[in-house]
């Protein structure tokens, strides 16, 4: 069974900066894509970043160049790296997981960003 499990959310000011994680289980990130999505209230889930199993990272406009996803095949683990973060940023963050079984999603955790 494929697990999928976010840390590294919180409150951050304006201009701040976090670093998600999302380790997975039952799964490597190192054969399939992995992407990071957020839902803001009110609003419906949007993508953020993938890191393909093969080719380019990928970014979403309004994160391009402020956001990095990486990837650490030893620990099965992808980071969302999140800089000059603004209040627009604010939302839960979910991990996905595409693989030949289907996609799988974490629980979320949750970015506020506010002064």
């Amino acid at each position: 069974q494929v697990q999928l499990v976010e840390s590294g959310g919180g409150l951050v000011q304006p201009g701040g900066s976090l670093r998600l994680s999302c380790e997975a289980s039952g799964s490597r990130f190192s054969s399939n894509a992995v992407g990071w999505y957020r839902q803001a209230p009110g609003k419906q889930r949007e993508f953020v970043a993938i890191f393909p199993s093969g080719g380019n990272t990928n970014y979403a406009d309004s994160v391009k160049g402020r956001f990095t996803i990486s990837r650490d095949n030893a620990k099965n683990t992808v980071y969302l790296q999140m800089n000059s973060l603004t209040p627009e940023d604010t939302a839960v963050y979910y991990c996905r997981h595409f693989t030949t079984r289907g996609s799988y999603w974490g629980q979320g955790t949750q970015v506020t960003v506010s002064s």
